[in-house]
């Protein structure tokens, strides 16, 4: 065990409160996991922090809460030992040391008390058993069994006890793993790693929606692709993502072939993560390419294709988000549209007319912008000609939408005729002609014929209903 003191990072007045609090109830207290990692890291302010006591840590947070000037609510969570309580803008929990003992078909473990270092080897890796005293006797020293700081300093993810019995224990472990190793650019060490892999099953225990948490961080780390790999690698994304290993392989008829779409989706998750921090444009990019699986024909005439990979990706977003339990609301429906629209300024940039223009902006309304980052994060190729090529086609295309939209006005197009004013006009009850009108109008409109105005959609709305045979009012 080091004792390295740790004085500075527990300068912060909460600490002196929580070791006055400590001193007063006469249990031991310590700062532990994730705050202590990140601090030795020095990976920016901290928003959560742990605090174990030996001892009740609901008794500690309320003794601490009561010190504090503001007198904070504590939050009690009986079943779990735990309170949290909030003080500025740090969210604090504290939970009493314990033992932990898992069954095969649950990770929810039965808990009883024990002290600081059963309390760190229940922890999932040594760099997150990091502790550091709030004792007086030893205030600020690191606690350090399983040489966590030595694994930081390696950058390698390693669990305190044997993988095997880590991992079996709470599965949820591995999707942690997975993300720590991208979060912090880590190694996973060898023997952990091939654990994740012989324990991938056990995954099927773990609720969907945990696993879509983890799955987020991954996401929303600054290389995706490292967690994406790992997840391959280690069998695990086949059980969470079949669609994404269906993505997998190249096949050549008669010296044909086509992109690995798997390795070519984690390069465009990538380039996304550099452009943006919309954990849902980066699902979109993620999930860009899923319709290719099973729109993937060989032609004689012109090789491969993946006719409306587009639309059939987009209906299958919905699917996984329904088997995954995430939010079946506009999230989805964003990620919908992205991926049923993803290759319209691809087509656009060899042809950008008017009409088309106006039609891709009337499509996506305020996500416009969205969607050419993610066309053009999907840009991959190596030859850095076509690259910069690609990329000034796109500039284009960017500029003639920002041309069309301050001339056309189509971005979340409102007609400039109602439906009210049509049946005022030619003195009718609700029926289809009403209808047909006003998609008449907006057609003219978008296709360039009149401008987006009330006075020549008006005329237009005349000429219109007298080919319907509408006679007006007048």
């Amino acid at each position: 065990m080091q004792n390295k003191n740790y004085q500075k990072a527990i300068a912060e007045d909460i600490f002196s409160i929580i070791s006055q609090a400590s001193t007063e109830l006469d249990v031991k207290s310590y700062v532990i996991g994730g705050f202590v990692r990140d601090f030795i890291l020095q990976r920016g302010t901290a928003k959560d922090i742990d605090i174990v006591a030996v001892g009740s840590g609901i008794a500690l947070a309320q003794k601490v809460a009561s010190l504090l000037p503001n007198k904070p609510k504590v939050q009690v969570f009986k079943t779990y030992g735990t309170a949290m309580l909030r003080y500025k803008d740090i969210e604090l929990e504290f939970v009493g040391a314990r033992k932990e003992s898992y069954s095969e078909d649950s990770r929810n473990p039965e808990v009883s008390e024990g002290s600081l270092e059963d309390d760190q080897n229940r922890r999932d890796f040594t760099i997150n058993a990091l502790a550091i005293s709030l004792n007086k006797e030893n205030y600020g020293s690191l606690l350090d069994p399983f040489n966590g700081i030595e694994d930081l300093e390696k950058g390698i993810i390693k669990t305190p006890l044997n993988p095997d019995i880590t991992y079996s224990d709470d599965p949820l472990r591995m999707m942690r793993a997975i993300r720590f190793a991208t979060q912090l650019n880590f190694e996973i060490e060898k023997e952990s790693l091939e654990s994740i892999t012989n324990n991938a099953t056990r995954l099927d225990i773990i609720t969907k929606e945990r696993i879509v948490v983890e799955l987020n961080k991954i996401i929303e780390a600054p290389v995706p692709s490292i967690g994406f790999l790992l997840l391959e690698e280690t069998s695990l994304l086949g059980r969470i993502l079949p669609e994404l290993i269906d993505l997998k392989g190249v096949e050549e008829v008669e010296g044909q072939k086509h992109k690995d779409n798997f390795y070519h989706t984690l390069e465009v998750v990538d380039n996304i993560a550099q452009n943006t921090q919309d954990v849902w444009l980066r699902w979109a990019a993620l999930l860009h390419d899923i319709g290719k699986a099973p729109t993937k024909r060989f032609s004689k005439k012109v090789g491969w294709t993946f006719h409306s990979h587009e639309f059939v990706g987009s209906k299958m977003v919905y699917k996984l988000f329904k088997r995954l339990k995430m939010p079946l609301n506009n999230k989805m429906k964003f990620v919908q549209k992205m991926v049923l629209l993803s290759s319209r300024p691809i087509v656009l940039a060899s042809d950008v007319t008017d009409s088309a223009v106006r039609r891709l902006i009337f499509d996506t309304g305020e996500d416009i912008d969205a969607l050419m980052t993610l066309c053009e994060a999907d840009i991959t190729t190596k030859n850095p000609r076509k690259f910069e090529r690609y990329h000034k086609n796109f500039e284009v295309v960017r500029d003639k939408i920002k041309e069309v939209e301050e001339r056309d006005h189509v971005r979340n197009f409102q007609p400039p005729i109602s439906g009210e004013e049509i049946m005022k006009t030619f003195n009718l009850k609700p029926c289809r002609e009403i209808g047909q009108l006003k998609e008449a109008i907006k057609e003219a409109i978008l296709d360039g014929k009149i401008p987006n105005e009330y006075q020549a959609s008006f005329d237009f709305m005349i000429e219109k209903g007298e080919e319907l045979g509408l006679n007006t009012n007048s």
